[in-house]
């Protein structure tokens, strides 16, 4: 480990003599100790015995003139700093229910599920953070707009004119027009549901179409969106188009298979998890709404509204949260022998952060169960609180010391002189307290016993979307699960060189958030190895007095660079879980009155192609391929958050990117002759979806509070395309 990171100051060496200031000192001393020896040239053995042992004596010397670097370890275990343990991986997963029920029914929380178990992988097992509850939803209104708005004003219930709730939840009555008569883009129709319909519900609504209206839409990509209002903006909840069994109301499936709309088809919908009662236009409920929007040009438009007779809800599932764990119940660590500072070993490390629910039992002979509290140290503890530490990454578990004050020594060695004169003295009350107990120690012969802890984290937890799919809990009425997000924010232990790096800017904080470094600092450390960067803007900057923001980039998987898969800026999405650990750190670290915004910053694609002649001896298929695939994986690896940039530390903020770039980063790698044209493509994200641009000027500029990154996707044509000269 290097510590050329640390000031260099002035210091003065201990001995200062070199090697041949050892030698000639050697040689001074021969004519007084053995005058005999009079042949002092480099040939001659004993010369060389002295120009040996003078080496060696000049590697003590620099050993001597400074502090060792264990010492520096020494230094951080005295601080109380410790390597931080794996962060977990989380996603939200979904229950679907093999039926629909007649009455609520609650998924319990610490419900586990896990991927698939193969040969040569072990299941990666994630556990529900919360219970969550499938409802009975009930639809309150069916209100349309001319136009979607973000806080809609102007509707019109079509309920309240013809239409009737029957004693089944359905409604029906006369056809209605989802849109205009005439429909244009724009037009939408809003569901709202009564305030008691849980959130994050799965639901299927049913629309009864009527027979013989066709809709002149292209049935596989019809010209609509689904959105639910979640406090902040309109948010997608028709995860797949194969969900929509309507064929955006054109009943197109059901009639090629010989069915009549009247029979009724579904759309499967996925409420957020954070779904809001609001009140829009005095109209009060959880609201979701369907939207006539084209977002190609090849997509066909509504020549005429699609109508519907009927319309039905029923909840099928629900989506919760989940963190990668595997829960320990009822372990037994051992027998106290009523010592202090015992250790135990928990067998099964790292240690996730302990709940409510997760403490120590300790059992005396014939006594009851005692709940013991967990600290992250002893300086507070006296002799009778039931107090333990838990180091999270090892999984020791130790209780606390017995500490002798300095004069108890002095005592006990007079006591001892005495004793050795046939003088037994015995210890003053004053002097036996001279000795103190921090934490209770637990009774001789006690049994101790772990009520419930959690182990996981690490990379290996940031799975792909889709799985997770075996349920290990059993759970009646669940048919199956599955995430439909991949897993984010799982990160491996930190490393002792990282743990230094961090030990100077945590005495600099000094826990507080006051300075833009500050800010960033605590950020990194509330993440827990979950944040890779943090850009702090201060308030002079958000045109806000009293508020500063953070850019924060998660640490996210890098598999997927050196796959040639680059990293998709949808991977690197502030989740709500990481900014609410974030902003529980920093609320108890910042000014009173300062307020903190977090986001996330702006990404910008770049796709690259250039033209790059190489080695007479790289002339075969098989070595051209590989080639190919370095030079693309070395431009995934440069353009991007996490491991870009010139000095492999990621892209910097703001950095323009510039052909001059690209030919420097592959000018050096071995196999490269020279460079053809190379030419940048820029990626922006336009509303929902992303479009490549040609750039005017041969650069790439994010802007003040933008990153660069990349990734493929043959759509896009976002992939680095080498051509080989």
């Amino acid at each position: 480990m290097e510590f050329d990171f640390l000031p260099k100051l002035p210091k003065s060496d201990l001995d200062d003599r070199s090697f041949d200031d050892l030698v000639q000192e050697c040689l001074l001393r021969i004519p007084r100790y053995c005058p005999e020896w009079t042949h002092h040239n480099p040939s001659d053995p004993g010369i060389t015995l002295v120009e040996l042992f003078s080496w060696l004596t000049d590697q003590m010397l620099l050993r001597f003139n400074q502090v060792p670097r264990r010492n520096y370890v020494t230094f951080l275990e005295l601080m109380g700093v410790r390597l931080q343990p794996p962060s977990p991986a989380k996603t939200p997963v979904t229950f679907y229910l093999s039926a629909g029920l007649s009455e609520n029914y609650t998924i319990p929380m610490d419900t586990e599920v896990a991927t698939l178990r193969t040969e040569t992988e072990e299941a990666i097992v994630f556990s529900t953070d919360r219970p969550v509850t499938i409802g009975q939803p009930q639809l309150r209104h069916f209100l349309t707009a001319d136009r979607a708005e973000m806080e809609p004003q102007l509707v019109r219930d079509r309920f309240a004119e013809s239409w009737n709730l029957n004693p089944d939840g359905e409604w029906q009555g006369s056809a209605l027009s989802c849109f205009n008569p005439q429909p244009q883009t724009g037009n939408c129709f809003y569901l709202v549901f009564e305030p008691e319909q849980p959130a994050g519900n799965v639901i299927s609504v049913t629309f009864k179409g009527e027979a013989a209206t066709p809709t002149g839409i292209n049935p596989e990509c019809p010209p609509r969106q689904w959105q639910a209002w979640n406090g902040v903006y309109w948010q997608p909840i028709l995860l797949n188009e194969a969900d929509d069994h309507t064929d955006g109301f054109s009943f197109a499936r059901l009639t090629r298979q010989n069915g009549n709309p009247l029979q009724g088809a579904d759309v499967i919908l996925h409420l957020p998890q954070h779904w809001p009662v609001t009140n829009f236009a005095s109209y009060q409920g959880r609201w979701i709404r369907c939207i006539y929007e084209t977002e190609q040009t090849t997509q066909w438009g509504y020549r005429c509204s699609p109508e519907i007779v009927g319309v039905s809800v029923q909840a099928i599932g629900a989506t919760v949260d989940t963190t990668q764990s595997l829960q320990i119940h009822n372990e037994i660590l051992g027998t106290s022998d009523g010592t202090p500072g015992q250790a135990f070993q928990l067998q099964s490390a790292p240690i996730l952060p302990r709940r409510a629910q997760e403490y120590l039992l300790v059992t005396p002979i014939g006594g009851i169960p005692q709940r013991w509290t967990e600290v992250s140290d002893f300086a507070d503890s006296g002799p009778e609180d039931l107090h333990y530490t838990i180091d999270a990454l090892t999984g020791a578990l130790q209780f606390g010391p017995l500490i002798r004050e300095p004069a108890q020594i002095k005592v006990q060695t007079q006591q001892r002189m005495a004793q050795s004169n046939a003088n037994l003295v015995a210890l003053a009350p004053e002097q036996q307290a001279l000795k103190r107990q921090y934490g209770k120690v637990p009774p001789k012969g006690a049994e101790l016993r772990m009520a419930t802890y959690r182990t996981g984290g690490g990379l290996k937890g940031n799975v792909q979307r889709g799985m997770i799919r075996i349920l290990k809990t059993a759970v009646p009425y669940v048919a199956n699960v599955i995430n439909h997000q991949p897993a984010q924010n799982g990160t491996d232990a930190e490393s002792l060189d990282a743990a230094v790096i961090r030990v100077p800017q945590m005495l600099r904080t000094r826990d507080r958030a006051v300075t833009k470094e500050d800010f960033e600092t605590l950020a990194l450390t509330a993440g827990q190895g979950a944040v890779a960067r943090v850009l702090c803007l201060p308030a002079d900057q958000t045109g806000t007095p009293g508020q500063v923001r953070l850019l924060i980039v998660p640490q996210v998987s890098t598999d997927a660079i050196e796959r040639g898969e680059g990293l998709h800026p949808d991977v690197l999405s502030l989740t709500p879980q990481l900014e609410t650990q974030i902003s529980d750190y920093l609320d108890d670290r910042r000014l009173l009155g300062m307020a903190i915004r977090y986001d996330q910053p702006h990404y910008v694609g770049v796709t690259v192609q250039a033209e790059v002649a190489l080695e007479p001896n790289y002339n075969n298929p098989e070595a051209q391929t590989q080639m190919r695939h370095q030079l693309q994986v070395a431009l995934y690896r440069f353009l991007n958050p996490i491991t870009g940039g010139p000095d492999g530390r990621g892209w910097p903020f703001g950095r323009p990117v510039y052909p001059s770039d690209i030919v420097t980063l592959f000018q050096p790698m071995p196999g490269v002759r020279h460079l053809g044209t190379v030419q940048l493509f820029e990626l922006r994200r336009q509303e929902s979806r992303w479009q490549r641009i040609l750039p005017k000027e041969p650069v790439i500029d994010p802007g003040p509070l933008g990153v660069l990154c990349s990734w493929q996707n043959a759509p896009l044509r976002s992939s680095h395309a080498i051509s080989l000269l």
